[in-house]
């Protein structure tokens, strides 16, 4: 802890940075964004450099300027970029890097740079993490782990069900919370029902997964009780869905909470 932040001079982040993004975090990410993508733009014309395509994609299908306005000189046009970037609300900074980490070619340098952002995000208190290639509310790293081992070892019905949670919770303009959580427990009702080889709810088929391998009781009946709480007999969402106050914790909860399940029942499978 700094000398300022022990006797009061200069406030702990105790919150996280949930809706907003401080001079700290903001410069840090664009320092990162520097560093691996344009840190070789110099006093030049740069049409056929290494950073242009990037550069051009940004102002032209992110900043939908028009490309006839762009500076051919490096430097200046990263001044241009730069001059959009810290009059960005902060949602639309995380838009920004997730954008350019998603565009690049070369998935190496992504991923460092995913990586990286990880750690400044975590270090400045955000509240937001690169999961896979989206940036989304979570905060803890087993949590983060979870969600990605799940989406990574499902099979793709399953793995386009939990990506599509993360997406509905993780949109920062107008998230979703009813739909993530229906996709999550969807999720899970497709591994399910492909393990026990027939259609059905969760309900219904998680006493026939016994027969691939052994659930304990409290596992299975914490589950039913689970789907019970958003599931009626006919499989029509409603009690969790139906409360006024849904929020991004009873989605991040479904998401973490069912893709453990997944993982635990993909690691018995294997077993067995």
């Amino acid at each position: 802890m700094k000398f300022s932040e022990r006797y009061g001079y200069k406030s702990v982040k105790e919150k996280l940075q949930i809706d907003s993004i401080d001079k700290e975090l903001r410069n840090t990410l664009w320092n990162l964004l520097t560093e691996y993508y344009w840190e070789g733009a110099t006093d030049r014309f740069f049409a056929n450099s290494s950073e242009y395509p990037i550069l051009r994609l940004l102002w032209k299908d992110f900043l939908k300027e028009p490309i006839d306005v762009m500076s051919p000189n490096a430097l200046d046009f990263v001044s241009q970029i730069k001059d959009y970037y810290y009059r960005f609300e902060w949602y639309e900074v995380y838009d920004f890097i997730e954008f350019i980490s998603q565009q690049y070619p070369d998935e190496r340098t992504n991923k460092g740079f995913r990586k990286e952002c990880n750690q400044v995000l975590q270090k400045e208190c955000s509240a937001y993490r690169f999961v896979g290639k989206q940036i989304t509310q979570l905060t803890s790293k087993e949590e983060i782990e979870s969600i990605e081992v799940a989406i990574e070892k499902s099979n793709d019905q399953v793995t386009s069900h939990l990506v599509r949670s993360l997406e509905l919770l993780s949109d920062r303009k107008s998230p979703d919370y009813r739909n993530s959580i229906k996709e999550s427990i969807s999720a899970v009702e497709s591994l399910v029902q492909k393990t026990v080889g027939k259609k059905g709810t969760l309900g219904q088929l998680i006493e026939k997964i016994e027969g691939h391998f052994e659930l304990h009781p409290a596992i299975k009946e914490s589950f039913k009780k689970l789907y019970g709480y958003t599931s009626n007999e006919d499989g029509i969402r409603h009690a969790m869905l139906d409360e006024p106050n849904v929020d991004i914790e009873d989605a991040k909860f479904m998401l973490v909470t069912c893709s453990a399940f997944i993982n635990y029942v993909n690691g018995k499978l294997e077993k067995s």
